[in-house]
């Protein structure tokens, strides 16, 4: 009996120790990865939110861009930080997807990253040169059964979510689309638009606003159920004529590594979700044409867990009708 008194003696003091560790987390700079490009949506994006939710902290956040394989590269350097909270990263669609279900990090899984919160959602889209002769889907999607590969799209790294959407869009309509890979850059897209060299491309229309906004490109459609504010012009799919209801898209969470401690994640889930509410984050995500999506730690936790599984399904399904190369 005394020695489990001390055993349990002992283990109340473990505890105590590591709540007073991390009382005063952060103590420290906070190290923020993005794994993709600087410049790109993903990198402004999380650049602002951690701008404003340092403002709450007596520390900085500082954003470093770790490009390289769909985020692979920036996932191994945050599983192997320590579970400390002072590096977190950001994730997309491709960390969830496309990297375990091409096994690109054998014996990567959700288990590896505990969420903090999910921030935003871009649904894909479809873009046409401000000159294009498709003015609705339904266009796009006529001319592309009539005459089978004359309609050229665009798309971002084969058997990524991009290619995925319009193969989701071929299989649902019967329509065959030349597809033109550009290696995971929306900047080629835009340039591959603008020079005549695709008659539309599939992305956010975040990553196009710039276009869009000058006149020079022009949105078909959005492949979500809501309207979305920033481009109020750019009907979502379950509003067009075509009855589809194809949703797609990304989205960015913030993670920390696996084993952080509770107390450390609640933390940073505070942090990030007043930084969200601020009309300053809110009024520029508007600008932007993003959506704002906020799910709390618990909720992204499940969230990721059942839009995997959705997913995968319908990726090995397209791998079994040979559609779709795994």
């Amino acid at each position: 009996m005394k020695l489990k008194k001390t055993l349990l003696g002992i283990a109340c003091l473990a505890t105590l120790a590591a709540s007073a560790a991390y009382a005063d987390f952060p103590n420290r700079d906070i190290r923020v990865i993005v794994p993709a490009a600087a410049g790109g949506g993903t990198d402004a994006i999380v650049r602002k939110i951690s701008n404003i939710a340092e403002e709450s902290l007596p520390v900085s956040m500082y954003v470093e861009n770790v490009e390289g394989g769909m985020t692979a590269t920036g996932l191994l350097q945050l599983m192997k930080a320590r579970p400390d909270g002072q590096t977190i990263a950001a994730i997309t669609y491709d960390s969830i997807i496309t990297i375990p279900w091409k096994n690109m990090l054998p014996g990567f899984n959700m288990d590896k990253m505990s969420m903090i919160a999910r921030i935003t959602s871009e649904a894909d889209a479809i873009t046409v040169p401000e000159s294009s002769s498709y003015k609705t889907l339904d266009d796009l999607i006529t001319a592309a059964k009539e005459k089978p590969d004359s309609v050229r799209v665009g798309i971002q790294n084969m058997g990524a979510r991009t290619h995925l959407t319009l193969l989701q869009l071929q299989e649902q309509t019967g329509a065959k689309f030349k597809i033109v890979s550009y290696n995971n850059s929306a900047a080629s897209q835009k340039e591959a638009l603008l020079n005549g060299e695709v008659d539309a491309v599939v992305t956010s229309l975040g990553d196009l606003a710039p276009l869009i906004e000058s006149g020079q490109a022009r949105g078909l459609v959005e492949f979500s159920d809501t309207q979305n504010a920033g481009f109020p012009d750019v009907p979502p799919v379950t509003e067009t004529d075509t009855g589809l209801d194809l949703q797609m898209g990304s989205f960015i969470i913030m993670v920390a590594p696996a084993r952080t401690p509770d107390q450390v994640i609640e933390k940073l889930e505070t942090t990030y979700h007043k930084a969200y509410e601020s009309d300053e984050f809110q009024q520029w995500l508007k600008q932007i044409g993003v959506t704002p999506a906020w799910l709390g730690a618990d909720d992204v936790t499940q969230w990721t867990s059942d839009i995997q599984q959705q997913l995968f399904s319908t990726m090995d399904d397209l791998v079994d009708k040979g559609v779709l190369e795994k």
